[in-house]
């Protein structure tokens, strides 16, 4: 089968992998309908991340089930499934708990498996694929598709930061998982949520997700003009979805006090002053999205035609040209870019 495989910091090729195949009782083979870039496959391509060797990329998949273990009960040959990109049993009791990213059976899909493929084997498919109603008309499958990581993740980023009604909500990053927590804010019932975004394209889908405000301003100015829209105390609910020192620390102070700070974005050396977190009593909860949680609920939500995720994709390339992909988003010419195998 073809695959992306990164060799070096921007160095990323289409290249012949191996056809995966069955190796234990609880695995599925699915063949992949979609797949996509995430902003997380650009640390390694700048170089920030380090990998060793060539390495198989890719995390977000949906596709069509063709081949299952014995053990294998509720997925079927046929059936049309979403995944998330860390593999979760669903039973385990911390999986019971609702954090199925911190699964005694955790295993993060870009590390092992690599989905930006033709096919994928996906270990423990009872607990991590999760079938649709049907097969999906084709014009369901971009937001299927988002539901396998950066909705998931920006729901639970809203959930995490307590979105709800009567709330203010600061979202920092304006990329896809900043987007879909706008959305999940305001499906949460969020009365305002303040965009920080410098972009007028990222801006524009902030608004159609249901942002309210467009905050421009970043650093202490970004904290200033948050407490400004929020009568000088800070938003209720703050959403970190960049992973920088920068966004990080602007998150922590545009928070209120007793307010909820969830935080999402990938981070690489990020140092928080323990003093500061100390004063600025506040609630945080992040991390890796448990998206298998929520990935029931937002499949029928997408079925049902009440949210349009897949928006969030704003240039589509055959998986050939994934190299093209990856050298858009690291200019920021596309938000994120989805691959047809």
């Amino acid at each position: 089968m073809r695959g992306v495989v990164m060799h070096a910091p921007g160095d990323v090729r289409v290249e012949q992998r191996e056809d995966p195949q069955i190796i234990e009782p609880t695995d599925a083979i699915i063949r992949l309908t979609a797949t996509c870039i995430c902003g997380s496959d650009l640390w390694p391509y700048r170089g920030i991340e380090k990998l060793e060797g060539p390495h198989a990329m890719g995390h977000e998949y949906v596709g069509v089930v063709e081949q299952v273990g014995e053990q294998v009960k509720n997925v079927k040959v046929g059936d049309f499934v979403v995944g998330s990109f860390v593999i979760s049993d669903n039973t385990c009791e911390i999986c019971q708990a609702g954090f199925q990213s911190k699964c005694v059976h955790a295993e993060f899909v870009h590390a092992t498996i690599g989905t930006q493929a033709e096919k994928a084997r996906i270990p423990q498919a009872d607990g991590t694929l999760v079938p649709t109603p049907a097969q999906p008309d084709p014009e369901l499958i971009p937001s299927l598709l988002a539901a396998s990581d950066v909705l998931g993740t920006g729901w639970f980023a809203a959930a995490a930061a307590q979105a709800g009604p009567g709330k203010t909500v600061a979202v920092v990053g304006d990329g896809a998982v900043g987007l879909m927590a706008i959305l999940a804010a305001k499906e949460l019932g969020a009365e305002r949520i303040i965009a920080m975004s410098r972009h007028a394209d990222r801006q524009a889908l902030a608004r159609y997700y249901g942002a309210t405000d467009i905050v421009e301003e970043r650093g202490d100015e970004g904290v200033a003009k948050i407490k400004e829209l929020s009568g000088g105390l800070g938003a209720h609910s703050v959403i970190e979805a960049v992973g920088t020192q920068e966004s990080f620390m602007q998150a922590v102070g545009a928070t209120r006090g007793g307010g909820h700070l969830g935080y999402v974005g990938v981070n690489y050396d990020v140092t928080i002053p323990g003093i500061e977190l100390f004063f600025a009593g506040i609630h945080t909860l992040g991390g890796p999205a448990p998206v298998r949680r929520f990935l029931p609920e937002l499949i029928q939500l997408i079925w049902d035609r009440k949210i349009d995720p897949g928006k969030v994709f704003d240039l589509e390339l055959p998986l050939e040209e994934a190299p093209d992909g990856y050298k858009a988003m690291n200019e920021r010419r596309a938000v994120k870019v989805l691959l047809r195998p």
